[in-house]
């Protein structure tokens, strides 16, 4: 991010001289090679664009830096930033991300951000939003206006179904300074996950997500931008990646697609066909929790991962809250989850100390109804019995979630073939166990 002094003071003349001409400001900016790869894209034919790649390459910063150009480009434009979750939006969008890029690239541009209803209006009265897409009031009001550009950042977590409704908001017709229309676009990035996800048929096969008919090839591009191609980053971060297990280096450090395991219990296209965006009525909800030893400096993580029984007899996944946390750190999430979601019961291994975790989670929540339960069969046989429901269509995922179904991919007949501890996976099979096996179930309970 720091500029030569000359090509400082000459950004600074030439932005003098548009000010006098009524142009646009310049971008005290200079892109990487793969950021200036990333416009390029951006601005040739194609109106859906989608970098992916792994961590740190600079892929959102360049894409925010892009709405901003378009934004000052055409005067009372309107575009979205929108994530899953509004709380990721929120504080690594719109007050950290996009204040850092306009500060960088765009010192002289005054905006204001209304942090009540996530919006920042530039001062040619262009407006982008912040929205998440887990909160219905939010998304009530995203969906009642119109767009020049969507930007679905962290696309893994988004289900396609959601995406769909986006672009039905891609509709906003506004004009350049120069008199010409603004065309419209859609960006997306993500760190990617299993070939069976929307982005890679859509982006990558040409394909349309579910049918599997052709698509016009020069509606689409996409740009594999990885953390090597960013040189703001310290060698310290780039060894640590280097120092990740086989599947986790390849998605964070090389941006590969992953594969799937050769007799996995849970086929990602099957997962991928089962995605919904939206919940039905619900009758019952439970929290399953995969403790570990860990003290929150190191170790595993804690599996925690949200159920929920619909009318219809199907179980439905609303949350992975997997985080990796000292006892006390775990267990206020789960009492957080408990009572925002109205969790009935709590389902909890008690492998790593059954006293020590019901006392732990009752620390957090005097209130939660606690059950213990202990491992005493392997791992992927506990698995199966919890991926036939997934077989006979009876298992939903409401939105994405990319870690856990990377670790449910990993099981198959002959064990878990992933590196670590499949904590959020054993957390799901804990939960869809408690709420459609149940008790009487020879599940492995001892």
């Amino acid at each position: 991010m720091r500029l030569d002094r000359t090509e400082y003071l000459k950004l600074l003349r030439e932005r003098d001289r548009r000010r006098q001409l009524g142009g646009q400001p310049t971008a005290l900016f200079s892109r990487t090679p793969k950021q200036a790869e990333q416009a390029q894209m951006v601005y040739g034919p194609a109106r859906h664009c989608l970098a992916y790649g792994g961590s740190r390459s600079g892929k959102t910063f360049g894409f925010c830096q892009i709405i901003a150009e378009r934004a000052l480009q055409a005067p009372a434009s309107r575009h979205l930033i929108a994530r899953l979750h509004n709380i990721d939006v929120r504080q690594s969008v719109m007050l950290d991300t996009w204040p850092k890029m306009m500060r960088v690239c765009y010192p002289d541009v005054e905006y204001q951000i209304n942090k009540s209803d996530q919006f920042a209006v530039l001062t040619d009265g262009s407006e982008v939003w912040f929205g998440g897409l887990d909160d219905k009031e939010r998304v009530d009001k995203i969906l009642g206006k119109e767009f020049a550009t969507i930007y679905p950042n962290e696309a893994s977590q988004v289900a396609f179904e959601t995406i769909v409704t986006l672009r039905s908001r891609l509709a906003q017709a506004c004009r350049r300074r120069d008199g010409s229309l603004l065309p419209l676009k859609g960006l997306y990035d993500l760190n990617p996950t299993g070939r069976s996800h929307w982005t890679y048929q859509e982006f990558v096969d040409l394909v349309r997500p579910g049918d599997r008919t052709p698509l016009n090839p020069s509606t689409r591009a996409h740009l594999v931008m990885n953390p090597q191609d960013n040189p703001h980053l310290p060698p310290e971060y780039l060894s640590e990646l280097d120092d990740m297990p086989e599947r986790q280096r390849m998605r964070f450090r090389d941006g590969k697609y992953l594969t799937e395991v050769p007799g996995t219990l849970w086929p990602l296209d099957r997962i991928e066909s089962l995605r919904l965006a939206r919940l039905p009525n619900i009758v019952r909800v439970v929290i399953g929790v995969d403790p570990s030893g860990s003290d929150g400096a190191g170790g595993d993580s804690q599996g925690i991962i949200v159920v929920a029984l619909g009318e219809d007899g199907h179980g439905y996944v609303l949350a992975d809250l997997s985080c990796r946390e000292s006892p006390a750190g775990w267990a206020g999430v789960v009492a957080k989850a408990a009572a925002y979601f109205g969790a009935d019961r709590v389902i909890a291994e008690a492998n790593y100390g059954g006293a020590m975790v019901e006392s732990t989670l009752r620390g957090a929540a005097a209130n939660l109804s606690v059950k213990l339960v202990h491992a005493s069969r392997g791992k992927h046989v506990r698995a199966e019995p919890v991926a036939a429901i997934y077989e006979q269509g009876k298992a939903h995922h409401i939105g994405a979630f990319p870690e856990l179904e990377e670790q449910m991919g990993m099981f198959t007949t002959a064990g878990y073939q992933g590196g670590g501890s499949p904590d959020r996976a054993d957390a799901l099979v804990w939960a869809f166990t408690e709420l459609m096996l149940g008790d009487g179930h020879n599940f492995g309970f001892a």
